[in-house]
């Protein structure tokens, strides 16, 4: 005695599935890649119109609204920044500097560490901005 079924097996595969799939992980990625956490110190960044985008470093100064440099995670004063940035220039762990100021930062201050810098011989500046709409 035969049992035949009613289904007869798959001789093409349908990609129809697997294509509706694929395009939800490209557009799952796609959207959450926009959302980039920055580590470290928080600051609120200035708006620029035409700003670049820029990855974060880990050798980044971030100037505090406080007045607190920090140099990475570390904080550090004027008075030790030179030294800290002359070891990290000798070892080739710095070619060129980003600066990540407040807002509400005096421009004196961002020009004191510029200056700070330029002293061990680091001679290319990134200001860190954030993209507004005006």
């Amino acid at each position: 005695m035969k049992f035949e079924t009613g289904h007869k097996p798959i001789s093409a595969f349908n990609f129809s599935s697997l294509t509706d799939i694929v395009m939800l992980l490209l557009i799952f990625f796609l959207l959450t890649s926009q959302f980039v956490l920055q580590t470290g110190v928080k600051v609120k960044l200035p708006g620029a119109k035409n700003n670049e985008s820029t990855q974060l470093v880990n050798n980044a100064i971030t100037i505090t609204d406080q007045s607190r440099i920090y140099l990475g995670n570390e904080e550090v004063n004027l008075m030790t920044l030179a030294g800290k940035l002359s070891k990290l220039k000798l070892n080739g762990q710095l070619d060129n500097l980003t600066i990540r100021a407040d807002q509400s930062v005096k421009i004196d201050l961002v020009i004191k560490v510029i200056d700070e810098a330029k002293g061990v011989g680091i001679d290319k500046f990134t200001i860190q901005t954030e993209k507004v709409s005006f």
